[in-house]
């Protein structure tokens, strides 16, 4: 009886794998398995832009390092924390996430892309996701202006009020959006290609004002420019601004990760970890 149980047994197991594997072939677009999407077997591969500031990441960077100020691959900062709680729902260990440089503007532009997901403070909007993925929000933004502090502008209390004045903000970002669209200056404004280079122009004063999301602008007048304020933030846009993180247009992995930060919403993961990051970047005067 014992022989024929097993018999019977390795009969239902060849049978189930017969039905899996025909399964397999006729399975549909999504495969259930998130770990088979990647781009590099095994690893989850991240990119984002070099300077990687805080509270984006923290921590600093071995001299050994390519990173120039943090180290994204250390957990710390907000949005290395979100990738290494997503990873982990997602099924990879620490040591499978390897991060990549990939310059801010390159991130969003069309085309296939050497990492399954770019996290860096990338705003959504229509005309990006046109051309590449987008996952759910991970983090809700509002757009704000640092100012140096007894400079005329300083003094202002409203958008209609900073038309006169030179303001700038990095190429390709919404902050430099904001500023041509709700803003419209009558100063041509200034754009750069990485965001410390807009900080040493209003820190140079080559500008009057520099627009950046809100927690940057805290880190920019706490530690980068002395003497300097954030005269306040912007309104929210019609249905708000989110940051998500960036696929290759009709990649698979982002139904999976957008279930990975849906769990990390709800049991509270995330709440917390914008908690520890950035608790201190959320109050400003809104400027109307």
């Amino acid at each position: 009886m014992a022989r024929i149980a097993a018999l019977v047994v390795v009969a239902l197991v060849a049978a189930l794998s017969a039905t899996l594997a025909f399964g397999h072939a006729t399975a549909p677009a999504l495969p259930t398995g998130c770990a088979d999407l990647v781009v590099n077997e095994g690893t989850l591969t991240v990119g984002t832009d070099n300077p990687a500031y805080t509270p984006w990441y923290a921590g600093g960077a071995p001299k050994s390092s390519q990173w120039k100020l943090n180290d994204p691959s250390n957990g710390k900062g907000f949005e290395s924390a979100v990738v290494y709680a997503v990873a982990r729902q997602l099924g990879f260990q620490r040591s499978a996430v390897k991060w990549v440089y990939v310059p801010f503007a390159r991130a969003y532009a069309p085309g296939k892309k050497p990492f399954d997901f770019d996290i860096n403070q990338i705003s959504y909007t229509p005309a990006r996701a046109k051309v590449v993925t987008f996952s759910s929000s991970y983090f809700n933004v509002n757009q704000a202006i640092v100012v140096n502090k007894g400079t005329p502008i300083a003094k202002v209390h409203s958008i209609a009020g900073l038309r006169n004045y030179k303001l700038g903000a990095q190429l390709g970002t919404t902050s430099y959006g904001y500023i041509v669209s709700k803003i419209k200056p009558s100063k041509q404004p200034a754009v750069y290609q990485k965001n410390d280079a807009a900080v040493f122009a209003l820190k140079a004063k080559q500008i009057d004002g520099l627009v950046v999301d809100l927690p940057t602008a805290f880190y920019v007048t706490a530690v980068q420019i002395p003497n300097s304020k954030i005269l306040g933030q912007f309104p929210s846009p019609k249905g708000g601004e989110h940051f998500g993180m960036v696929f290759q247009k009709g990649n698979q992995l982002a139904g999976c990760v957008n279930g990975a930060l849906s769990t990390l919403r709800k049991n509270g993961t995330l709440k917390r970890i914008q908690q520890t990051w950035l608790a201190k970047a959320t109050g400003a005067p809104v400027l109307r």
